[in-house]
C-alpha cells in the first residue's frame, strides 16, 4: 500500500557542500580501449548541454545502467582521468561472475548508448582540491594543488582508477607535489593503465614513485613479491614509503586490503582524517549486495511499519511488514523506481538520504562521513526501521 503527496521543492545540496543529487542521463560510448585481457577503458562523450552536470573531482565515480538479459543492472565505476570537459572515462575490470563487467568487456562498443549517473563520491583529496562539483572551477581548468604536498596511495587491481585520476591532477597542479604509489596485482599482465603509469613516471621522475607488488610473480626485490599481508605492509611502510612525511593517504581495493591498511596506519599514529579509502565491496558474502526491489507485501493483519519517502518534492508512504526487515531502499523502490541507487551494498553512497522522523538501524556504512551521520544522513540500502514509522528525505 502506498500513498503519494506532492510538496513544494526547496533548494538542496547546500548543507553539506560536498554532494549533489544523483541523476541519470543517456550518453554515447565514444571509445572502448583494451587495457588488459580482462579490462577496458570506456570513454563517454558528454554533450555541451550536460557538461556542467558531468564535471567532477579526481577520485569520484559514476554509476552505469544497462539492460542485460532483460534485467536492469547498475554498477559503479571510478573516473580514471583528470577532469576534461566534454568527456568522462572509466576503467572496467571483468570480475568472475560479474554481469555488468563481463558484458562491458565482451559486448560494449562505440556508438552504444548507456544511462550514466552524474559524478558522485568523496574519495577526493582534502588538500589538493578546493571545491566539489563547482562548474566554474572545474570546467576545463587545471586544479591547483597545495605547494609541497606529499601523497601516498595503496591500490589493488582496478582500485588504480580513482588513484590514477588523483595522481594525474595533483602532479600537474603543482611543481612541489609528490605521490608515492604501491600498486598490487596478480601478475604484470594484469596491471591496468601500465602505459599511463609509465608516462607519469617519465614526466615526473623526481615527484612520482610507483612500486608494483605482484602476488604470483617473483620479482628481484622479494618485498615486491607475494600478497600484501600485515608483515609485508609494515616493511613497505618502514623501508619504502615512511609515514611521517605523508600528508594524505589513499586506499582503494578489496575490503581485506583496505581494512588492513587502515588498521596499520592507525597503529603508526596516522590521523584518521588523513586516510581516504574506497572499497570494491564490503567483502562480506552474507550481505545481500544488489538485492533490491525484492517482492514484499504489506501484512494484511496490520503489523507493518510506515516508511515515508520524500523525493523531488513528492512524498510517498509505503507499508512494510515488520517481519520482513525490509531496507528503506527496497521499500522505496517498490513505489518509486526513480529512487537513486547504484551498488545497494553500502559502498557507493548514491542512495544517501536524511532521516527526519523515526528510529532506525544502519547495518553497514563505507560511504558516509562522520559529520553526515551526525546530521542524520543514512545509506537507505542499509537502513531498517525499528519503530512504527520512519521518514527519509532524498531531497535534503
Amino acid at each position: 500500500m502506498t500513498d503519494t503527496t506532492t510538496e513544494p521543492l526547496t533548494p538542496t545540496g547546500t548543507e553539506t557542500g560536498t554532494r549533489r543529487r544523483a541523476t541519470f542521463n543517456t550518453l554515447e560510448v565514444a571509445q572502448v580501449r583494451r587495457l588488459t585481457d580482462n579490462a577496458v577503458e570506456v570513454s563517454f562523450a558528454v554533450p555541451a548541454e550536460l557538461a556542467d552536470c558531468y564535471n567532477y573531482l579526481p577520485g569520484q565515480y559514476v554509476a552505469l545502467r544497462a539492460t542485460i538479459d532483460g534485467k536492469d543492472v547498475r554498477r559503479s565505476y571510478s573516473l580514471c582521468s583528470e577532469p576534461i570537459r566534454g568527456e568522462i572515462r572509466v576503467g572496467i575490470k571483468k570480475d568472475l561472475g560479474g554481469v555488468f563487467s563481463t558484458w562491458a568487456n565482451e559486448t560494449l562498443q562505440p556508438g552504444d548508448r548507456l544511462e550514466v549517473m552524474n559524478p558522485q563520491g568523496t574519495f577526493i583529496s582534502r588538500h589538493a582540491l578546493s571545491s566539489l562539483n563547482d562548474a566554474e572551477t572545474l570546467a576545463g581548468e587545471q586544479v591547483e594543488a597545495d605547494p609541497g604536498l606529499h601523497l601516498a596511495a595503496i591500490a589493488a587491481g582496478s582500485g588504480i582508477t580513482p588513484v590514477l585520476a588523483i595522481t594525474r591532477a595533483v602532479l600537474a597542479g603543482s611543481d612541489h607535489t609528490s605521490v608515492e604509489l604501491v600498486y598490487a596485482n596478480k601478475a604484470a599482465q594484469d596491471v591496468m593503465f601500465v602505459e599511463e603509469i609509465g608516462d607519469l613516471k617519465d614526466r615526473y621522475p623526481a615527484r612520482f614513485a610507483v612500486h608494483h607488488v605482484l602476488s604470483r610473480e617473483q620479482r628481484v626485490n622479494p618485498l615486491m613479491s607475494g600478497r600484501i599481508d600485515a608483515d609485508k605492509l609494515q616493511q613497505i611502510l618502514d623501508n619504502v614509503i615512511g609515514t611521517a612525511r605523508i600528508d594524505e593517504w589513499f586506499l582503494c581495493g578489496p575490503f581485506e586490503l583496505v581494512q588492513l591498511c587502515r588498521d596499520t596506519l592507525h597503529a603508526y599514529d596516522v590521523a584518521d582524517e588523513d586516510v581516504r579509502f574506497e572499497l570494491f565491496s564490503t567483502g562480506r558474502p552474507e550481505q545481500q549486495q544488489g538485492d533490491h526491489g525484492r517482492p514484499v507485501v504489506a501484512d494484511p493483519l496490520g503489523d507493518n511499519v510506515t516508511i515515508r519517502v520524500r523525493l523531488d518534492g513528492t512524498s510517498t508512504e509505503i507499508e512494510s511488514p515488520k517481519h520482513a526487515r525490509e531496507t528503506v531502499l527496497n521499500a522505496a523502490l517498490r513505489a518509486r523506481p526513480d529512487v537513486p541507487f547504484a551498488c545497494a551494498g553500502g559502498v557507493c553512497g548514491t542512495c544517501r538520504a536524511k532521516v527526519t522522523e523515526g528510529d532506525f538501524v544502519m547495518d553497514e556504512n563505507y560511504a558516509l562521513e562522520k559529520d553526515e551521520i551526525e546530521r542524520g544522513y543514512v545509506l537507505t540500502c542499509q537502513t531498517h526501521p525499528t519503530g512504527d514509522r520512519l521518514c527519509v528525505d532524498f531531497d535534503a
